[in-house]
């Protein structure tokens, strides 16, 4: 690489760094492993700076070595299991809790009728500001706050009663299960 390169690549690099390292930042949780990521594909780009014809299209050839060495990473991690005499104290943490979580959230939402739905689901789950949801949904701002505000108070009021039924359930140790008679059905404690 020659002496103008050199300065052109360095002058690059000082005016696009933090915009590199936001995206950096999109690809690994961490923030010292997003510099090392940065670090890591600027030593490969720079090697191969002269090859890049259009430099207005050097971010997203640099994006691209870094998603690259993200997953040369990621399938280069080493993972043992190294057997013990006895199991450690300590439980592994588990996603089980959140996904039922978010199945009950999800039958939670069933309750709503489409506009609380489609409102509650902007706002929060693709969170959306106010006024994109509004524009999204042709409502004014006013409409989708006052629409959100009865969703999420029924979404509480849902969530409390199924949470009381749980406590019954639990209280009274019974279980009601439905029977088939000939004609109808009858409850019956199990």
């Amino acid at each position: 690489m020659r002496h103008g390169e050199v300065l052109d690549f360095e002058e690059y690099v000082r005016t696009r760094q933090d915009a590199l390292l936001r995206s950096a930042r999109r690809l690994v949780a961490d923030p010292v492993d997003a510099q090392d990521l940065l670090q890591t594909a600027l030593a490969r780009t720079y090697g191969r700076w002269d090859g890049i014809a259009d430099k207005s299209l050097a971010d997203a050839y640099l994006r691209r070595v870094m998603i690259n060495t993200r997953t040369e990473w990621w399938r280069s991690r080493k993972l043992e299991e190294v057997p013990t005499e006895q199991l450690p104290d300590a439980s592994v943490a588990d996603a089980t809790e959140q996904h039922a979580d978010r199945a009950l959230l999800m039958d939670v939402l069933k309750v709503l009728a489409p506009k609380q739905r489609s409102v509650v689901v902007l706002r929060h789950w693709e969170q959306m500001s106010t006024e994109e949801t509004a524009a999204a949904l042709g409502m004014s701002t006013g409409t989708v706050k006052s629409t959100l505000h009865r969703a999420l108070a029924r979404l509480r009021q849902e969530l409390e009663s199924r949470d009381l039924d749980a406590r019954a359930l639990g209280r009274t140790g019974e279980r009601t299960t439905v029977r088939g008679d000939q004609g109808g059905r009858e409850r019956c404690a199990a």
